[in-house]
This record gives C-alpha cells, structure tokens and sequence, in this order.
C-alpha cells in the first residue's frame, strides 16, 4: 500500500508553459468577451479564431454551449451558480493556457466580482478583456432563442439586464460595439490589439 506521505507535487516534471508555447511557436493568451446575451461575443470570438487559424495559431472557444451542456451542466442560474461557473470555466482556460494554447472565452460574466475573480485565477497579466457593448435594445433585436421576451415576461428568471444586473467594465482592454462595427471591422480590431502578444 502506498504511504500517502510519499506522494509530491510533481510540477518541477511538467513540460512547462513556455516549452510548450516554443512548440506551438506562440504566446498563450485568453481573449475574454464579456457583454449582454445577444451582444454577439460567441459571434467574435469565432470569426477571430478562423482568423487565428488561418495564420497558424493554435485557439480552443470556451463559450455557454460547450461548458453549460458539459462541465457545468449540473449548475443553475441563482447568484452563487453563477460565480461557480465562471470558476470553473477560469480554472479550465488556465490549464489551456498552460498548454500553450489561445482561449477565447465569450461569457456574459456579468459583474465586476466575477471578471476579478477570473483574472485572479489565470492572471492578469495573461487576460484581454472585451468588452462587447451592444446596446440592449439590439440585443433584443437579435434575440433569436427567444431568451428577452421570456425574461421579460417573468417566464426566465435571473435574466441579465432585466431581473438581473450588468456591470459594465471600467477599463476593458478593447470595447467593441457590433451595433456601430461590422464583424470583418471588429474582428480587425481585434487582431490589431492581439496579434503583438501572440506572436513567438
């Protein structure tokens, strides 16, 4: 049986970070959009990676669909759920980020508490924050799940920026607005700001 006072931490083993970004030939960062639902972060996020893709960096897109419907499918939508969820999907991007890898990470994470938290966990130095900062009234436009007029009729409770808040970001490294921009225009600005610290 195994004595578990012979067990160590084995880091000092691990291929680290910047091996890994020496192979992949690029920097790790995390592009990370927060706004409104609707705000078109997911939108973004994967035209920057086909972007990034097609000039050879290696990207993994964490959004709601992908982390609701795995890893977090057992939480709900209440305060306290919501900070576990945007834990969890920071503890995720670290280890991507420690792999070398790009992650754009499009999440509403609608308070200040929450975004901070997530900087804390990756760090950030390593975090771009986007702001995403469609006017709720486009976001409404837009509404194809039909997730607005549910809120707004009390069917969907908890429903970010109308039964519950949005904190707007005081100092987002890039504010992009989807109502004033076209997407090849805010996919551009984009990469203007990103493709400097990716590049190896």
């Amino acid at each position: 049986m195994h004595n578990p006072n012979n067990i160590h931490p084995v880091f000092d083993q691990i291929i680290n970070k910047q091996q890994k970004e020496k192979l992949l030939k690029q920097r790790a960062k995390v592009l990370w959009f927060t706004g409104l639902s609707g705000s078109g972060k997911t939108t973004l996020g994967a035209s920057v990676e086909k972007e990034l893709f097609n000039r050879g960096f290696l990207t993994q897109i964490l959004d709601g669909d992908n982390i609701r419907s795995g890893i977090n499918r057992n939480l709900k939508f209440t305060e306290e759920d919501r900070v576990e969820n945007i834990r969890r999907i920071a503890e995720v991007t670290k280890l991507f980020l420690n792999c070398g890898v790009i992650a754009i990470n499009c999440f509403i994470s609608p308070t200040k508490e929450s975004r901070d938290m997530a900087k804390s966990i990756i760090g950030k130095e390593h975090l771009i924050e986007v702001f995403v900062s469609t006017p709720i009234e486009i976001c409404e436009q837009r509404d194809t799940k039909g997730l607005y007029a549910k809120a707004r009729s009390g069917e969907l409770k908890n429903f970010t920026g109308i039964s519950s808040p949005f904190e707007i970001p005081k100092n987002p490294d890039i504010i992009v607005n989807t109502n004033e921009l076209t997407l090849k225009e805010s996919t551009q600005k984009i990469l203007d700001f990103l493709l400097k610290k990716i590049t190896y």
